[in-house]
């Protein structure tokens, strides 16, 4: 199984509720939403999230929300912050505190076929991925190590009930 053989497998998906899409959440444990700090992108979050409900409800439902993480962001205007305000108004604490923000360096590199990290590792976008990297594995190890405590406490749980009868 692939699973057993990597720590994560990121599927990246269009942003509709195509076969495609609804293949890939039915086989994550986790869903991570990249957000543009756009207004049109805040619009279609509630289609992705009934698209999740929905794949929770009928196929998948050990699928959660891993988090939420702002890109191209721009500090400079007012429609990034609003976005973001009300991201994480809707989201709380799972919009990710690294944002992405807009960046020409991160616009090249696919023109180039490379990923930032080797097209400018030095760069303002490079260093905030790496940071979103670094807070991803942080909140996936809690959330494993979560659900690992949950399964424990069930098994002791059976165990006490089977030595009680």
């Amino acid at each position: 199984m692939l699973k057993k053989q990597y720590d994560y497998i990121y599927i990246d998906c269009p942003p509709s509720s195509g076969l495609l899409t609804l293949n890939a959440l039915g086989a994550s444990d986790y869903i991570l939403i990249p957000l543009q700090a756009e207004y049109y992108a805040l619009e279609g979050i509630s289609g992705l999230m009934n698209t999740v409900n929905f794949v929770k409800q009928t196929f998948n439902p050990k699928l959660e929300l891993l988090g939420v993480f702002l890109t191209m962001y721009d500090y400079r205007t007012k429609l990034s912050g609003l976005v973001e305000e009300e991201a994480r108004k809707f989201f709380n604490d799972l919009v990710f505190k690294t944002i992405i923000p807009r960046n020409i360096r991160l616009s090249e590199c696919p023109s180039y076929s490379q990923p930032i990290c080797v097209y400018d590792p030095k760069s303002i976008g490079a260093k905030a991925y790496h940071e979103l990297a670094t807070e991803i594995d942080f909140r996936a190890i809690r959330r494993f190590k979560d659900h690992q405590e949950a399964l424990d406490k069930l098994q002791e749980e059976k165990l006490n009930k089977v030595s009680n009868n």
